[in-house]
């Protein structure tokens, strides 16, 4: 595994979300309840950045035409879009987010 840090823990509070973009990926890590969850930012139906969209609990709606998406597992759970999204394995070290990208 290959931990890197994508953010500090207070610029995501609780019920946001941050897009980030490392080397060639882009990346949405959200804080739901307290817990951190990263999947991939560009929504499977048409490529809209789903960190422009909207979070409610844990799903996150994308802009461009609506799909929707379980952040804590990037399953899609809205139409148009049905192809999940990948999601990352997420761990904080002391005030770091911390993200596995493959």
């Amino acid at each position: 595994m290959s931990f890197i840090e994508i953010a500090k823990t207070d610029e995501i509070p609780v019920g946001q979300m941050k897009g980030i973009k490392k080397d060639d990926k882009n990346i949405l890590v959200t804080n739901v309840k307290g817990k951190y969850y990263a999947i991939n930012a560009r929504c499977t139906h048409a490529g809209g950045d789903l960190s422009k969209g909207k979070l409610d609990g844990s799903i996150v709606t994308c802009p461009r035409h609506g799909s929707k998406f379980d952040v804590t597992t990037g399953k899609a759970v809205g139409s148009p879009a049905n192809q999940d999204e990948p999601s990352y394995q997420v761990k904080i070290q002391g005030s770091s987010v911390l993200v596995d990208l493959p």
